[in-house]
């Protein structure tokens, strides 16, 4: 019996001990897998806009769409879709101001993404002075960076001089990204070993970010397919379904339209894909847009000045306010749908009919891949094929 009894008295610490490392085991778990309510994306774009850059410029306005899409396709643990906020600025232009660093914040972190297009294909190249380190510390100090550790924060610079130049360290840089929870990518436009050798990779390694290396002079390939024309007919039935309101409602409704223009301006691929970005829950209107408006505050329908409305509305009664929103809102479900359908059958004519060479050394896929690989940190999950 004592040998029993002693038996017990030792045991007793050996099963609080067990205990103990199995609950902390299993609440480390759940802390890393348990989803993340109302999740952000946040990318930063940073581009080089000096004279050898036009090839990237004109990559980022080809793929701008295709890369959007890419992201909106993530989810959150908990099933939801995060919001996606994308910045952009342009660095290296002698064209801007030297006491700035020659850089310049081209759009805050943001959900518009009309505004973003417009403000995308208003750079131009211009001269050359590259300062990494300087562009990374003005955009941390500048952006609405989300104080959430369940958020996406990530910064893309993309360039091709070296990563040291400038009076600001890249590597204090780097270090006050990593303290937000920012990681830095590092995109080098030209020779991956001379992106090594101009300490692009150290720079991205300082945050656990990616490197990679693009042929920023490659033009963006389109795969034409039989689902183009259908869906651009779609996107001009889809923008009859968006009312404006507010003092600059009509300019931006008129905006959407000049956007719908300049991803047609690559031809008839890219104008589909943005057609099917306007179709998901990335492209929100609410500043301008009755029916998206509507969604977050039914009171906006009545508040709204009937000066501020499309013609066809200003002498409309409340109540036949509501009604019209409520069927054009009904409209736009069904065509966002119809878009829908027939992107997903675009994209199993695209992936069968793509060269595997024709998708690497791209902007695009340099990005996808490494938002991807770093979303699952987040918990963030593509399906198969996204």
């Amino acid at each position: 019996m004592k040998l029993l009894r002693h038996y017990r008295i030792l045991s007793r610490p050996l099963v609080l001990l067990v205990a103990f490392l199995f609950m902390s085991f299993t609440t480390d778990k759940v802390n890393v897998v348990a989803p993340a309510k109302d999740q952000t994306i946040m990318i930063a774009l940073l581009l080089d806009t000096s004279n050898s850059m036009d090839g990237l410029i004109d990559q980022a306005k080809s793929q701008l769409w295709k890369i959007v899409n890419e992201v909106a396709a993530a989810k959150s643990g908990d099933g939801k879709q995060p919001n996606i906020k994308i910045a952009l600025y342009e660095y290296g232009n002698d064209g801007l101001s030297s006491f700035e660093g020659y850089i310049r914040q081209v759009s805050p972190l943001t959900e518009d993404l009309d505004v973003l297009s417009e403000k995308l294909f208003s750079l131009s190249t211009n001269g050359g002075n590259e300062f990494c380190g300087y562009v990374i510390e003005t955009s941390l100090n500048q952006l609405a960076w989300s104080a959430s550790n369940t958020d996406l924060k990530m910064i893309f610079i993309a360039g091709n001089e070296p990563f040291t130049q400038g009076n600001v360290s890249y590597e204090l840089a780097c270090s006050t990204a990593k303290e937000k929870g920012v990681m830095v990518n590092a995109i080098y436009c030209g020779d991956f070993a001379d992106g090594i050798t101009l300490g692009w990779k150290r720079g991205a390694e300082l945050t656990g970010g990616a490197f990679m290396s693009i042929e920023q002079n490659t033009k963006t390939v389109y795969v034409s397919t039989p689902y183009d024309d259908q869906i651009a007919a779609l996107n001009d039935k889809l923008n009859a379904t968006y009312v404006y309101y507010g003092a600059s409602g009509e300019y931006r409704k008129e905006q959407q339209i000049s956007q719908d223009k300049n991803a047609a301006s690559y031809g008839s691929a890219n104008i589909a894909e943005r057609s099917f970005c306007k179709s998901s829950h990335a492209y929100k209107n609410s500043s301008w847009d009755l029916v998206d408006a509507a969604k977050d505050n039914e009171k906006v329908i009545m508040e709204a000045k009937a000066d501020d409305l499309p013609e066809e509305m200003r002498t409309m009664s409340i109540a036949q306010r509501k009604v019209y929103i409520k069927q054009k809102s009904e409209e736009r479900t069904k065509i966002q749908a119809e878009i829908q359908s027939l992107n997903k059958k675009r994209q199993e004519y695209i992936f069968k009919n793509t060269p595997q060479s024709s998708k690497d050394k791209m902007l695009d896929a340099s990005m996808m891949k490494a938002i991807k690989e770093q979303g699952r940190a987040k918990n963030l999950k593509w399906a198969e094929g996204c």
